[in-house]
Order: C-alpha cells, then structure tokens, then sequence
C-alpha cells in the first residue's frame, strides 16, 4: 500500500472511532470515571462493554498491512484528549500485535510514559510481553534481553513496571534469572506500582513453580522488608 493511501486509511479509521463513541458519550458517568482517575483524565463517560461493542467492527476491519501503520494509528488515538480513545488503541495494539517487532519497543515504550496509568500501561505489558516472546522462539531473544534490561532501569517507573511484568503468562518459558534480578533490582523502591508488580510478577510465576519462588523469596524477606 502505498504511503498516501495508508495515511488515509488511518485517518479514516480514526474519524470512525471517532463518530462510533461521541454520540454514546455520558457527562454524569465521565464525572464519575474522572474522580475514580483520581481527577488526572478526561472522559467521554462511555462502559467497556458499550465501547468495544461500538468499535468491534471497525478493530476486526482495520488489519494494518504494517507495523508503521498501527503506529500512526495508535499515537493518533492516544492524542485525542479523552481516555476512551487511548482504551481503543490499546486493543487495537493487543488485537495486531503480530504486525510488530523489537524495533517498536522504543515508540511503545514512550507511548506508555503519555497520559500515563495502570490502566494502559498494563496493556502495554501484554503487547510488549508477546513481542519479546515471540523474539525469543524466533532465534532474537537477546535483544529483547538488552532491550528489558535498559527498560528495568529507566527514568519511569511505568517503564520499569512494564519490564518487570512483561513475562507474565510465560510459565516455562519465563527466563527466571531475570525474573528474579529485576525482583531484586527493583526491591526498595517505594513506589507503590512498582511493588504491586514485583509481587504479580512473583506471584503469577509461583503457579508454574512455586518452590523457585519460595526458594527465592525466604533469604531476602528480612531484608527486603527493611
């Protein structure tokens, strides 16, 4: 496809998402989801059942021939001011995460410090998560570890956060030694989403193999307790 007409594609995409969720919109609900944001983003005051059932059709007739594409078409989104539009680029993002590889970690990586909270941060641990798996069986797995290991050290914690959880579901393929030294690594911050990480990290590890996580944990409870 050409350059002109998958800008095009795009933009009409976007304008569609647009005009399938402005008229759902409800003033008295996005007051009610703005204070639970705790007042940091703005809302059309649309349901998650009622906004993917709005766009269902638009994400399974969108199929980007490229991974630039789903990029444009993600950051568009996440630029319009209410929070709604970021939900739908971030399925979008989870729905064709096949079109991307480790070359789009860099703009997925700043996308997750813009507008930044759990909630779509942690989508974006489910794209960047498979991204590095799939890296991983297909002979590349190192520059995923390079690229995590400069994640689990950046300036924000969101970041930090996505490297520290990117292998959930993973079970036997989870690389533990890293598991465990981004565990360790990360240990005294105080940063309340950073802890909750290591420990859903941890914990989602513990049901393939709880005795690696015991066996890790007993000698440092004291210590990270302190």
């Amino acid at each position: 496809m050409r350059a002109e007409d998958s800008k095009q594609k795009v933009a009409k995409f976007q304008r569609a998402v647009r005009a399938a969720l402005k008229p759902r919109a409800d003033a008295e609900r996005a007051v009610g989801a703005r204070a639970y944001m705790r007042g940091q983003l703005n809302y059309l005051g649309i349901s998650t059942p009622e906004r993917r059932a709005a766009v269902a059709g638009l994400l399974r007739g969108f199929k980007p021939t490229t991974g630039e594409e789903l990029r444009e078409t993600a950051e568009g989104l996440w630029a319009i001011r209410e929070r709604e539009y970021q939900y739908v680029a971030a399925d979008l993002l989870i729905r064709y995460q096949g079109a991307l590889n480790l070359d789009d970690l860099p703009w997925l990586l700043d996308l997750a410090q813009q507008k930044s909270w759990w909630d779509t941060v942690d989508c974006i641990v489910k794209v960047v998560g498979k991204i590095v798996r799939r890296a991983k069986t297909e002979g590349n797995g190192a520059k995923g570890v390079r690229a995590m290991d400069r994640a689990v050290k950046h300036k924000d914690f969101w970041v930090r956060r996505i490297a520290m959880l990117h292998q959930l579901g993973w079970r036997g393929a989870t690389d533990t030694e890293r598991l465990f030294r981004y565990a360790e690594q990360l240990a005294f911050e105080k940063e309340f989403f950073i802890r909750k990480a290591i420990g859903w990290a941890l914990r989602d590890y513990a049901w393939h193999d709880v005795r690696a996580v015991e066996k890790f944990l007993n000698p440092r409870l004291l210590r990270f307790r302190g």
